[in-house]
């Protein structure tokens, strides 16, 4: 019984090696190319952060935007809704519960830049060549590519971020890996490459709104 179980579990290894391939240097050339070309301009996704002092993930969903190489949006809505909005230069984020919103400046060594740049790593994969070291495997599923930050900055940000890429070429999800232990898992879907109006990542605070600059002006 135990020889059966061991030739099973080999069998099963040998399996599992076939169904994954590592690429080479050309071939993950060439699918970043296709991903970049493919990629998603609007998705719904649903989120899972994982903290380590929590029993229960913390669950949330919504619509994120996406127009390369900066701009995006991300709408969570539910019981604590959130509107996160940029447009390359500052970044809004609005709690409409509380009406309140927070103003940050982005770019000039902004203390920001870095966890934008995380962002636009998962939504835009643009440059991720010369910001990161990456493992990209191919299954019969799709790819799977690890991304380990080579600045210090980014590794303060999180210590990586694992993306599977379907057979079409696009993000469905991201698994990051944060610097204190804590994980922060997103799946995307109903991913479509329609054109963006401007004013999607155009904010203007409601009237009656609170607003802080919490890194100042």
């Amino acid at each position: 019984m135990r020889a059966f179980t061991s030739a099973v579990l080999a069998f099963a290894a040998l399996a599992s090696i076939a169904k994954t391939a590592p690429l080479s240097e050309a071939d993950l050339k060439s699918l970043l190319a296709g991903i970049r070309q493919n990629r998603s301009t609007q998705a719904d996704f649903h989120e899972e952060r994982v903290i380590r002092l929590m029993k229960k993930p913390i669950v949330s969903s919504g619509t994120v935007w996406f127009q390369p190489p900066n701009k995006f949006r991300r709408e969570v809505k539910g019981n604590s809704p959130s509107v996160t909005v940029s447009d390359g230069r500052q970044l809004w984020i609005y709690y409409p519960n509380f009406k309140s919103a927070e103003r940050y400046p982005l770019g000039k060594g902004s203390p920001l830049d870095s966890t934008v740049a995380a962002i636009n790593s998962a939504l835009n994969l643009e440059n991720i060549e010369n910001t990161f070291q990456i493992n990209a495997t191919k299954n019969d599923k799709g790819y799977e590519l690890a991304l380990l930050p080579r600045a210090p900055s980014m590794k303060r940000v999180f210590q990586k971020l694992d993306l599977r890429i379907n057979e079409n070429l696009r993000v469905e999800r991201t698994d990051m890996l944060l610097p204190n232990g804590d994980r922060i898992v997103t799946t995307y879907s109903n991913q479509t490459r329609a054109p963006i109006p401007a004013s999607t990542f155009e904010f203007k605070p409601p009237p009656g709104t609170e607003v802080t600059t919490p890194l100042g002006e």
